[in-house]
């Protein structure tokens, strides 16, 4: 797993759409899965909208807090 990908997590905001400006790691649940469903865009942003997925879907979504930018 790329550490760089956590971090992502913790500090990036939705670029568009529904959830524009929403810390990715604040995303519902139900919106990655449409993600999901739909395909995932190309690139980074889409590695790391299915990897918050992941950390979700396994309730593991709490170990980026410290990443967090506060």
């Amino acid at each position: 797993m790329d550490p760089e990908l956590l971090t992502l997590i913790a500090t990036r905001r939705m670029p568009y759409g529904k959830y524009k400006g929403v810390l990715i790691a604040d995303l519902p649940q139900a919106y990655l899965v449409w993600f999901a469903h739909k395909g995932f865009p190309p690139g980074e942003i889409g590695r790391v909208l299915a990897l918050t997925l992941e950390l979700k879907h396994n309730g593991l979504i709490h170990l980026i807090d410290p990443l967090r930018k506060q």
